[in-house]
């Protein structure tokens, strides 16, 4: 393979994501201020939340579909220029009912775009160098929630919540890359399938592997997504921050997660992907004081960092492992698919969370939920299976 080859897929899996978790993340940041327009409380927004991790294994489901049958590099033009469409849309919602439908739409494109890029981005990167490669790739996802917490950091004081959505179009302008400059991964022209039926026998092959992805991701999602998505409105109703201190201290936490899950994603090259993810969330575990109950404004900071750093340090491992653990033959269907599965199951923790602290207070409701899924995560991985360094197409 050709370094300036799995260059390219590299840079186009990790702005892919990156501009796929930011179009997600202007959601998270501007939570408030869109509940405010249309009149409704912190815990019905949070159901757009849902709805968008909810719609996300059938965009999974579809192009994962298509990448393993056609290849990966078609599949993947067409979800990067859909959710960019969903999420220009979404600035020009009229009410909360139309919003809500334009976020199941672009939960569909969300959910296709990791799948077919990460497993494009695996299957052309050298197999020695896959964790590190795989934590940079991941952190796409936390350089989109930085970039959103930025841009609302810089320009919603001056514009408000919709015009940031037309950001969202930006990524529309990557499928001219991947179209450019990315070529169709061997691996894929090696493997392919002749026809639907053998692609449908092959699936249904391996659906004991498939239903331990489920559970895995589904605890790495509660980790991800309950430590994140209300992240923004505990500092809003906890600690009383303003719009632009809330983004400040959010993106501060997401350079903590990029460095995190690139360290991580390279010290499981070395000491495997399990040992890698429990290491990372078992010390996650121990952080959660400090990151829910600081009891000043400089260990909250430091919370926020740590436990980023942390969460996002064992996902970093997660593109390489599930691409590891899958066969040539449903490498792009069966880890994105898989993984967003997860997502759907973890889905309601948004929304559980800011039912709980009606009654417990944000504190207590997200240290309560955190410490219980990371110990659900840690479980998962040190009882699962693992093929650190496998060789692809052989």
């Amino acid at each position: 393979m050709e370094r300036s080859d799995h260059r390219a897929a590299l840079l186009a899996g990790f702005l892919g994501w990156t501009l796929d978790a930011f179009d997600f993340f202007l959601v998270v940041s501007c939570l408030t201020a869109i509940g405010h327009e249309f009149h409704k409380s912190d815990a019905e927004m949070t159901l757009t939340l849902t709805a968008t991790l909810a719609f996300r294994p059938v965009g999974a489901f579809l192009f994962g579909l298509l990448a393993d049958r056609y290849g990966r590099r078609i599949p993947l033009i067409i979800d990067v220029v859909f959710y960019s469409v969903m999420e220009v849309l979404s600035g020009l919602a009229p009410n909360y009912t139309t919003f809500l439908f334009l976020r199941c739409l672009f939960g569909i494109g969300m959910g296709g775009e990791w799948g077919v890029g990460a497993t494009l981005v695996m299957e052309k990167v050298p197999a020695r160098q896959r964790g590190f490669l795989s934590g940079l790739l991941q952190q796409g996802y936390a350089a989109g929630f930085l970039a959103a917490a930025l841009c609302n950091y810089f320009l919603f004081n001056h514009l408000g919540w919709r015009p940031l959505f037309f950001l969202g179009g930006l990524p529309a302008l990557l499928a001219l890359y991947v179209r450019a400059h990315v070529k169709e991964s061997d691996v894929w022209q090696k493997t392919r399938h002749a026809s639907w039926g053998t692609l449908g026998r092959a699936i249904v092959g391996y659906w004991k592997l498939f239903l331990y992805m489920v559970v895995l991701m589904t605890a790495m999602n509660l980790a991800s997504h309950g430590t994140q998505d209300l992240y923004p409105t505990f500092l809003q109703r906890q600690w009383g921050f303003s719009v632009t201190q809330k983004n400040a201290l959010s993106a501060f936490s997401m350079v903590g997660a990029i460095i995190g899950g690139t360290l991580f994603g390279m010290i499981s090259d070395r000491i495997g992907r399990r040992r890698s993810i429990v290491i990372a969330l078992g010390l996650a575990l121990l952080a959660i004081p400090l990151w829910a109950y600081a009891p000043s404004i400089a260990l909250l900071w430091a919370g926020g960092f740590i436990i980023q750093f942390l969460v996002q340090g064992a996902w970093g491992v997660i593109p390489a492992h599930l691409t590891e653990l899958s066969p040539d033959a449903v490498r792009g269907f069966l880890p994105g698919f898989g993984y967003q599965t997860g997502v759907l199951l973890s889905s309601i923790v948004p929304y559980f969370e800011a039912a709980f602290a009606r009654s417990a207070g944000y504190a207590t409701a997200m240290a309560g939920t955190a410490a219980a899924v990371f110990v659900f995560a840690v479980v998962a991985t040190a009882l699962g299976p693992e093929r650190r360094a496998a060789q692809f197409g052989k």
